[in-house]
């Protein structure tokens, strides 16, 4: 069984143990905090420090492979990695972050083929300056050249096919990412009012994000459901782009029409708004109240959810949410 604990706490509370079942733990908070495993600079809202920590029941190995992280058993791998974009040098044709996208790549693609986990199920990519212009481009414009050079490069698909994920800027730090990947083949899901990323016109860059909207899986009996960052884009076009509580409804509404077609392909499991464990990715502190009062009255009761300060993929966004279901999710607070 997957499992998932957050525990919202300040710098003075001592962290999670890592236990005999712990996949792997990501810290949220300052640039300078201890972290057991992953740390992202990113403040959360609700306390000083967030930790999310995944577990999984099943007899798991530890390995890693320079900076690659990982623990796999027979069924679900889960891996973290992060490079310091210094280590790398921009030259005429790629970026320092473009080389930094591409290595982690290479290598979570090349450990993936090495332990037979084919499917790669759901990404987390933390870019710093995310909106930021260097070498003439937007760096979340660099990350998709080399994403999809990656996928390329290793024989994966460009669409259809594709994992869930999302991509959200970080002030400062290493390029982060985390992910999940398993055996079994995921069923990925579309927005019928959302042109499909890998599919976005070359306005939005010269190369398309690669994920799908949502993955459905069925893993060990148990029904995931992993919904990528989700924000106000109807077609490929921001909505409302300087209104933070039109662009909160309009995503939830988007998120509603993706819950529609993940229960219109699976015959098993419906899932609910309920259902779901909520990452709230706030770009503007001061938004965050406007954001939960939409959620909550969206919701009719307060979510299980966690929010953060980042920057959002596209300047005109203001709020990103992710979401998950079928994973067992504990909150606590220290």
């Amino acid at each position: 069984m997957l499992k998932l604990q957050y525990l919202l706490c300040d710098s003075s509370s001592p962290p999670p143990v890592r236990t005999i079942d712990s996949l792997g733990i990501v810290t949220y908070g300052a640039l300078n905090l201890p972290a057991l495993d992953l740390l992202v600079a990113m403040p959360c809202l609700d306390a000083e420090i967030a930790h999310e920590s995944w577990h999984c029941t099943a007899d798991m190995q530890t390995g890693h492979a320079g900076a690659l992280h990982y623990r796999y058993g027979d069924e679900l791998l889960f891996g973290y990695i992060s490079l310091d974009e210094m280590q790398f040098q921009t030259d005429a044709k790629r970026s320092a972050l473009q080389q930094a996208t591409g290595a982690a790549y290479q290598q979570i693609f090349a450990l993936l083929d090495q332990l037979q986990f084919p499917q790669l199920w759901r990404v987390w990519n933390f870019i710093p300056r995310i909106n930021a212009v260097e070498h003439g481009l937007e760096r979340y414009r660099q990350f998709n050249i080399d994403r999809q050079a990656a996928f390329e490069a290793c024989g994966r698909a460009i669409a259809g096919n594709v994992p869930a994920a999302s991509a959200v800027g970080t002030v400062n730090g290493n390029l982060n990412i985390y992910f999940i990947a398993g055996r079994t083949t995921p069923i990925a899901i579309e927005n019928p009012r959302q042109t499909a990323a890998y599919c976005y016109p070359a306005e939005y860059g010269p190369r398309s994000p690669i994920f799908s909207r949502a993955n459905l899986i069925d893993y060990a009996g148990q029904d995931l459901l992993f919904i990528s960052g989700t924000a106000s884009i109807v077609g490929h076009r921001t909505l409302h782009a300087s209104d933070v509580a039109a662009q909160t409804r309009e995503l939830l509404a988007n998120i509603d029409s993706i819950i529609g077609a993940a229960n219109d392909t699976t015959q098993r499991r419906k899932f609910a708004r309920a259902d779901l464990t909520y990452k709230i990715y706030v770009r503007d502190a001061a938004d965050s109240g406007a954001i939960k009062a939409e959620i909550e009255h969206w919701l009719g009761a307060i979510p299980r959810a966690i929010y953060l300060q980042a920057d959002i993929c596209r300047t005109d966004l203001l709020v990103e949410v992710e979401a998950s279901a079928g994973v067992t999710t504990e909150f606590a607070r220290a």
